[in-house]
This record gives structure tokens, sequence and C-alpha cells, in this order.
């Protein structure tokens, strides 16, 4: 990919259901490379179990990750997980709300 930068709020957020709450992505597709800043109203929880491969920070806020093999992790302000395609399937959550970067 070429360099490039980005301005974020330059980009309009789409918004994504979960099973409570909402998630707001702003989106920069790269070829086959997908860059987002990702906000996580409190209370959120994902609506699904997710096998793509990410690598996640979060800025703000607390995440909550469960994996389907029942491991938990909490996450804070400049933590991060790292996972390959279909190797750990995992949905997210937040009581609080949540601010991500998101290389996938």
């Amino acid at each position: 990919m070429p360099f490039c930068t980005t301005d974020w709020s330059a980009l309009q957020p789409t918004e994504h259901l979960g099973d409570t709450g909402k998630a707001f992505w702003r989106t920069l597709q790269l070829g086959d490379v997908r860059v987002r800043l990702v906000e996580y109203t409190p209370g959120y929880v994902a609506n699904h179990w997710c096998a793509r491969g990410h690598i996640l920070l979060v800025l703000e806020g607390m995440l909550h990750t469960e994996l389907k093999d029942g491991r938990r992790f909490e996450l804070g302000p400049m933590m991060s997980y790292q996972v390959s395609d279909d190797d750990g399937e995992h949905r997210s959550s937040t009581q609080t709300g949540a601010k991500l970067f998101i290389v996938d």
C-alpha cells in the first residue's frame, strides 16, 4: 500500500447494532487491509462471534473480550490483543463504552 495519511474525523461513521448498544465504525479500506476507528456505546455487547483476525488497540474505556472456548480478557487504555483468522473466535462487550483502533 502506498504511504497515506488519514484524518479520522473526516470519515463518516457507520452504525452497527449489537445485541445491546451500538458500534460506530470509521473505516479505511487499503487493498486487503481494513483499518478502523471504532467506538462502542456504554452497554455494548456484540451480536456475533468473530473469527476474523485483528490487531486491536484500546484507546479509551474498558473492553471485555470473551473467547468461544470460555477464556475472558479485560483490556484498558493502551492494551491490545492480536489474533489470527480462525484462531480464537471472540466477541466484545463494554459496560462503560470504548474507543478502539483495529487493523484487520
